[in-house]
């Protein structure tokens, strides 16, 4: 006898966008969560050495960031 264990496919909403950062100069490419309002932003250019990539985690807050693009 077998068993064949279901699959739970989820889905997750995600938008992509670019913003600026103008207190820090910084432009960000971003991967906003839509399920749970979080937004993944990675720097499009790195400050400091070119290894180091500060990738943030933040609560959305589209007052903080100036919106440029969404793709």
């Amino acid at each position: 006898m077998s068993t064949v264990s279901s699959l739970k496919k989820e889905s997750m909403s995600i938008s992509m966008f670019l913003d600026w950062c103008k207190y820090k100069n910084i432009f960000y490419n971003n991967l906003y969560l839509e399920d749970y309002d979080w937004v993944i932003k990675i720097p499009l250019i790195p400050q400091g050495s070119e290894t180091q990539v500060d990738i943030k985690v933040k609560k959305f807050d589209l007052t903080k960031y100036t919106y440029l693009l969404s793709y």
